[in-house]
């Protein structure tokens, strides 16, 4: 998957999140956050691992002798791996709102 799809489905899931945060509160919240903050927070974990791959992967190609290929490769995987259970949360979450709006009174 291309950088720009990458951005523009990260861009797309923070929306969500930010919309299910302005939504009314719900009194059986898992904890302090409740959902919408446990959404956020692992959007921002995703980000947090692909910008790490790409933080070693820009100092491998620039030379550093402290970045090894396998490390750089491992946290290309960790961060696609995390990007695509993203994603797939974010399909679910999708179709369970149409679902939730299809449904007759």
């Amino acid at each position: 998957m291309s950088s720009p799809a990458i951005q523009s489905a990260l861009a797309q899931m923070q929306t969500l999140a930010t919309q299910a945060g302005k939504g009314q509160q719900v009194s059986t919240l898992a904890g302090q956050g409740g959902f919408a903050g446990e959404l956020q927070a692992s959007i921002q974990r995703i980000n947090r691992l692909q910008q790490t791959a790409n933080g070693k992967a820009m100092a491998f190609q620039a030379g550093d002798p402290n970045v090894e290929l396998n490390d750089v490769m491992v946290d290309m995987q960790k961060a696609s791996v995390a990007f695509q259970m993203g994603l797939q949360v974010r399909n679910r979450l999708v179709n369970a709102y149409r679902d939730v709006m299809n449904m007759q009174v």
